[in-house]
């Protein structure tokens, strides 16, 4: 859908904050999907985390991007997602060999436009929600940047500038500004 816009990358290099930014700007915006299970799954106990059981986790991914998706077509104007369903169908092909990609890619379009936060060692920091070290966001990132392409989207890699700069590269790009 063309007002569906992911923002993803490397963990750790400021998408979060630039969603925070686009948010402050009127625009509607979905949290990460992998820091919404995380979060539950510590207050319930459950085992459903990267660093217990990766595939459970990442199937999780998939389910909520997919609601969230569903939820995000009820409001009107642009959407900004913070990662979502190709990041999750992607790891979970990387580490499985499963060919989940390609038929979730096909039947839940996005923007065209795809923006990537690059490894930002300077900015990144591990917390009790992302626990996995940069080399690892650096692997992830790397596939995405891979398979975004092949599945028709064109990649911006956002430049390592001001958050209010970055919104505005993202802005301008989709012809908002």
């Amino acid at each position: 859908m063309d007002r569906f816009v992911i923002l993803s990358g490397c963990s750790g290099g400021g998408k979060s904050t630039l969603l925070e930014t686009l948010r402050l700007r009127g625009y509607h915006v979905v949290e990460e999907p992998g820091r919404r299970i995380v979060t539950r799954e510590l207050e319930s106990g459950g085992s459903a985390l990267p660093w217990l059981d990766l595939i459970a986790f990442l199937r999780r991914a998939i389910d909520m991007s997919l609601s969230d998706r569903q939820a995000a077509g009820k409001r009107a104007g642009i959407v900004f997602f913070d990662r979502g369903l190709i990041d999750a169908a992607s790891a979970l092909q990387h580490i499985t060999g499963e060919p989940a990609l390609a038929s979730y890619a096909q039947e839940h379009r996005y923007n065209s436009h795809v923006f990537l936060t690059p490894p930002w060692p300077e900015i990144y920091v591990g917390d009790h929600e992302r626990r996995h070290d940069l080399s690892e966001a650096i692997a992830e990132y790397d596939w995405l940047c891979a398979d975004y392409p092949k599945l028709g989207y064109e990649l911006h890699i956002l430049p390592k500038i001001s958050v209010e700069a970055r919104a505005d590269y993202v802005l301008s790009k989709l012809g908002l500004l």
